[in-house]
C-alpha cells in the first residue's frame, strides 16, 4: 500500500510551483504523488522531477468528457487515448474517469448504458498499455451537485458490466462517507472491484484524523485484505501542507 498525496489538493493556495510541491512530498517521506488534470500541467517538469527523486505518479485524470452522452463517446475514447500516452511517459498505471453530470430528459438507464459502452471501448487500448481506468463516484450532497454517479453500488454494477480488470472503481472514502457510510463492509464486500482509494476526513475534507472517519482502522483493514495499491491523500489541510502531510504520516499505519 502506497500513500500518494494529491499535490493540487494538499498544496492548494500555497503558492508553491509544481516542482516545489513534488519536492516537498519527497522531503516529507512519501514515495508517490498524484494530480488532477494533465492538460494544464508542465508535464516535462513533472517527468523530470519525479524521475530525479524516484517518485511514482499514482494517478491523474483522463480528459473530463462525459461518458453519459453517446454523441461524445468518440471524444471520450480519444481523450483516454491521449491520457494513456501521458501515463506511459510518466510511468503511471492509473487514470481517473468521471461519469459527467446528469443529462436532463434522458433516463438513468440510458445514461448508465452509455457509460458502460464508453468504458468498454477503452479496454483494448488499456490492455495494450497496461494502464487501468478507475471510475470515481462523487458525493452530490456537498461537493458535486448534478454529478451522475454518486452511489458505490451503481459504480460496482457498471464495472462489473464492463467485465475487464482494466476498469475498476476509485473508492473515495470521503465521498462515500458523505453519500452512504458503511465504509468497511462495502470495501470488504467489493474489494476485487476497487482499483484505487482516495482519502480525506469528514466534515471539512481535511487530513485524516480531523473528523469522524476511523482512518487507522480502515487502513489496517486494507492491509488485512492484501491491498498493495495506492491510497491518494486528496485532502485540504487545516493549516499548512507540511503539517497536514506530517499528520498523515503520524496517524496512518506504515506501509
Amino acid at each position: 500500500m502506497i500513500y500518494s498525496p494529491s499535490i493540487e489538493a494538499v498544496f492548494r493556495g500555497s503558492g508553491y510551483s509544481v516542482e516545489q510541491m513534488i519536492r516537498t512530498v519527497h522531503e516529507m517521506g512519501f514515495q508517490a504523488f498524484e494530480f488532477w488534470g494533465w492538460w494544464n500541467k508542465e508535464i516535462e517538469t513533472i517527468e523530470r522531477v519525479a524521475y530525479e527523486l524516484g517518485l511514482q505518479v499514482g494517478s491523474f485524470c483522463s480528459k473530463p468528457i462525459s461518458l453519459l452522452d453517446p454523441n461524445l463517446r468518440n471524444d471520450f475514447v480519444l481523450g483516454a487515448q491521449e491520457s494513456i500516452q501521458v501515463a506511459k511517459r510518466l510511468g503511471c498505471r492509473h487514470l481517473i474517469a468521471m461519469s459527467g453530470n446528469q443529462m436532463e430528459g434522458v433516463s438513468r438507464q440510458k445514461q448508465r448504458e452509455s457509460a458502460i459502452e464508453g468504458l468498454k471501448r477503452c479496454v483494448p487500448m488499456l490492455e495494450r498499455a497496461n494502464v487501468h481506468l478507475v471510475l470515481e463516484p462523487l458525493n452530490v450532497k456537498i461537493n458535486h451537485p448534478g454529478y451522475f454517479l454518486s452511489e458505490s453500488s451503481e459504480a460496482f454494477e457498471i464495472v462489473e458490466r464492463v467485465g475487464s480488470p482494466m476498469v475498476r472503481v476509485l473508492y473515495d472514502i470521503y465521498h462515500q462517507q458523505v453519500t452512504e457510510g458503511d465504509l468497511a463492509r462495502t470495501i470488504e464486500a467489493h474489494f476485487l472491484e476497487i482499483g484505487y482509494f482516495h482519502a480525506a476526513d469528514h466534515p471539512g475534507r481535511h487530513e485524516p484524523g480531523t473528523g469522524e472517519i476511523a482512518y487507522p482502522f480502515l487502513m489496517n483493514k486494507l492491509q488485512e485484505l492484501g491491498y498493495e495499491g495506492f491510497v491518494g491523500l486528496e485532502f485540504f489541510p487545516k493549516t499548512t501542507p507540511e503539517e497536514g502531510l506530517r499528520a498523515c504520516m503520524n496517524l496512518l499505519p506504515k506501509c
